[in-house]
């Protein structure tokens, strides 16, 4: 009995929301098809990466994303310099609600780019991932008066990323290798909370596996990204710490299709997976915050044509 493509579990689980979830009335307004709690796994060994090949996947986009998200950037404009997309409707949104002004995403989008200024302004997105990852904020108690403790924040955070590879290093048989996105004290500066919140780590017999629990996924657009930039997170904290990629672990909370998207589910859904792609990492970097785009390589990815639908804001 042939063994079942990897990209099968995804297809399945879109064709069960799709025929049996509930419907809900969600803060976008559009609407959705959910399911409550939901897993995959993917083996990363030899090189596999689990990229959807029933669509085309844009990796570099994703890759580009993680990698900015691993500076703890929060603003847009590093992302449209390499004309990655992703994050701009939150800001635009924002913008237009502000000053009444109902300017293109091109031209908002090029504004950004050109004028640093008004980038500071209108490009950043709050304290979102990557500043978690690499600057959750400490405080020291400064003193006292007649309610309590004073407390100052400090200048320096805690860098979660660099503290977890050297944990996988020095104490791999650790159970707490973990990065966590979700601050409660800083989700209303938030763009959009998490939703890829937690990443937790383990090291078994010289291989790290890694598990991501992501408390909402758009199963029709988001996942795909998701999926690759956790395996290539995976690889980059592998290499690193001189281990072998072992697997992934995907976990939904709230896990949905969007109802304006039928025609990119029902497309989908006539389609089969095949093929197997390899992501190659050319060259170890000094360190996790030093890859490169130019560092990655996907091989034998041969998918079928995307499928576009509309990102619900």
């Amino acid at each position: 009995m042939a063994e079942q493509h990897y990209e099968q579990q995804y297809l399945d689980l879109m064709r069960r929301i799709w025929t049996e979830g509930t419907v809900q009335h969600d803060r976008t307004g559009v609407g959705t098809k959910a399911l409550f709690g939901a897993q995959m796994r993917f083996s990363l060994a030899d090189d596999a990466i689990p990229l959807l090949t029933t669509k085309r996947v844009f990796w570099k986009t994703a890759a580009r994303e993680m990698l900015w998200f691993l500076t703890g950037n929060t603003n847009i404009r590093p992302l449209l310099v390499n004309k990655v997309r992703i994050w701009t409707d939150w800001p635009l949104a924002h913008y237009r609600q502000e000053t009444g002004d109902d300017i293109s995403q091109d031209d908002f989008e090029a504004r950004i780019v050109a004028d640093e200024e008004f980038a500071l302004k209108w490009g950043d997105l709050g304290p979102v991932y990557g500043k978690q990852w690499t600057d959750w904020p400490r405080y020291e108690q400064s003193g006292s008066d007649s309610e309590g403790p004073l407390y100052r924040r400090l200048s320096q955070g805690i860098n979660q990323v660099a503290a977890l590879v050297e944990s996988l290093k020095n104490n791999p048989a650790s159970r707490r290798h973990i990065i966590e996105g979700w601050n409660v004290a800083e989700l209303d500066q938030m763009a959009l909370p998490p939703c890829h919140k937690t990443y937790q780590f383990q090291v078994a017999d010289g291989k790290l596996n890694g598990l991501l629990f992501q408390r909402s996924c758009d199963l029709g657009l988001g996942f795909a990204f998701n999926v690759f930039s956790a395996s290539l997170l995976i690889r980059m904290l592998a290499q690193q710490a001189g281990l072998q990629p072992g697997d992934f672990i995907w976990q939904g909370g709230d896990v949905h299709l969007y109802i304006n998207h039928a025609e990119l589910v029902e497309e989908q859904l006539s389609r089969t997976p095949s093929g197997a792609p390899k992501l190659r990492i050319l060259r170890k970097a000094d360190s996790i915050f030093d890859y490169s785009i130019e560092d990655f390589a996907v091989e034998d990815y041969v998918p079928q044509a995307h499928i576009s639908a509309p990102v619900a804001v």
